[in-house]
């Protein structure tokens, strides 16, 4: 497959992942990205043997957008810490078929997940129903909407899985594709309409800042919305 590289040093590479792609391997046994980029490493600089390469943090399978490895174990566990401490800034962008209520605001719910059913379920207080659950930040601001497709912003400040998902979902707002979390719209490749727009943070190694932005995935829905491309 083709890959667009976002951003490339010895120590860090992104891509711009499609859609439908796994990060890593998973039961299905299908091809990841992240055997992609090795190949690519690996025929780039005609490297013999394997190829080292770290994954940071995951895209779930129907999410498209800016998606960083390590090439290096130093840049990895920098990079881990960074993400668990919160010090990587995310941006995403949703497509919903409603608008939130109010146009802009924080959510805070506590998230459980079933392993089995690989869903995630949000609760606004912790309790007895809620066992285990773990604490889901994040800011959300609607952009832009045209007829029954909305633009909202989101800028997650933990890193739970399914977390945007289920947190627009639990207020109303399920994102155009998300059979899981309440859409009522199939998008005929699976996909959902969730993309990972930019990552910004301070390069692991140099010491820099670093903000990468990835352009959503072509198609009728997300064109809608191209001028924000420019803008943001």
């Amino acid at each position: 497959m083709h890959l667009q590289v976002l951003y490339e040093d010895n120590h860090l590479i992104a891509i711009n992942k499609p859609a439908g792609y796994l990060v890593q391997g998973d039961q299905t046994g299908d091809a990841t990205l992240a055997e992609y980029v090795k190949d690519y490493i690996k025929t780039k600089y005609k490297k013999p043997g394997d190829v080292f390469l770290g994954v940071i943090h995951r895209l779930d399978r129907p999410v498209s957008g800016v998606l960083l490895f390590a090439r290096t174990s130093k840049g990895l566990t920098r990079m881990n810490e960074m993400f668990k401490n919160q010090e990587v800034e995310k941006t995403y962008w949703a497509v919903t078929a409603n608008q939130p209520d109010p146009l802009e605001g924080e959510l805070v719910h506590y998230l459980t997940k079933d392993p089995e059913r690989n869903v995630a379920k949000a609760f606004e207080f912790m309790s007895s129903r809620a066992v285990g659950a773990k604490k889901a930040e994040l800011h959300y601001q609607m952009l832009g909407r045209l007829g029954t497709h909305v633009l909202v912003e989101v800028k997650p400040k933990t890193g739970r899985p399914h977390q945007i998902r289920v947190q627009l979902a639990k207020i109303g707002c399920p994102i155009r594709g998300d059979l899981k979390y309440g859409s009522t719209i199939t998008n005929k490749d699976g996909t959902i309409h969730l993309h990972c727009r930019s990552l910004s943070f301070m390069h692991p190694i140099k010491k820099e800042q670093v903000t990468l932005w990835a352009t959503p995935p072509k198609g009728e829905i997300w064109s809608l919305f191209s001028d924000f491309w420019k803008k943001r």
